[in-house]
This record gives C-alpha cells, structure tokens and sequence, in this order.
C-alpha cells in the first residue's frame, strides 16, 4: 500500500483571463496554493445541460500541499461563478526536494508559522 500523496496540482477552468488571475491571487494570498500558473485560452468542448457546448476559457494549474486541498476546493467553490466549476486534484508523485519544500512552507497554515 502507498502513502498519500503530500502534494497535489490542482486544475480549474474560467472563462476570462482576469477572472484566472483572481482565482489564483486569492488562492496564494491565502497560502491555499504556493503558486497558479494561467494557461492561455485553451478551447472547451462538453456537454452542459443537453447540449453541446464549445467555448474558450483559461486553465488555471496551482500547486498546494495535499492537506490544504479541502480549504483550496472550498475557496474555488466560493470564488467560482461556475454553477460546477472544474476543480481536478492531480498527485504529484515526484519532484524536487527544494521545490516541493518550497511548496510546503508557502502552503503551511498561518498557525504553523
């Protein structure tokens, strides 16, 4: 059996850049994810409400530890103007120690600074 994973990224979609960047500046002001990065628009197909959908919209990608998803999640869904925003948590199973580190310490609760 393995472990956990400790951290995560965590995928969202929005469907204008400024709303991407509001998303992720709230998210690492509130150490929620150590930090997002903002693809540029990518082209959406899918099925909403009974029919097919096409539109652009921004990835937003942030990198949290894993015991902060729950509060990320929440803060996404209260940020969100999505009825059902795409939130995906995807393990990081390897990296580098400085980095991962560094990820850890940014997403510490402000209890344990």
């Amino acid at each position: 059996m393995t472990a956990p994973p400790a951290w995560l990224t965590v995928l969202t979609t929005t469907d204008s850049e400024e709303k991407a960047h509001e998303l992720a500046q709230g998210a690492v002001e509130a150490r929620l994810a150590a930090c997002a990065q903002i693809s540029a628009p990518v082209t959406s197909v899918y099925r909403w409400q009974n029919a097919i959908e096409s539109s652009q919209e921004w990835q937003v990608l942030f990198k949290t530890a894993a015991e902060r998803y729950d509060e990320l999640e929440e803060y996404l869904h209260e940020a969100h103007d999505y009825d059902t925003p795409e939130i995906i948590a995807v393990p990081i199973v390897r990296g580098s120690a400085r980095y991962l580190g560094w990820v850890s310490a940014e997403t510490a609760p402000a209890a344990a600074l």
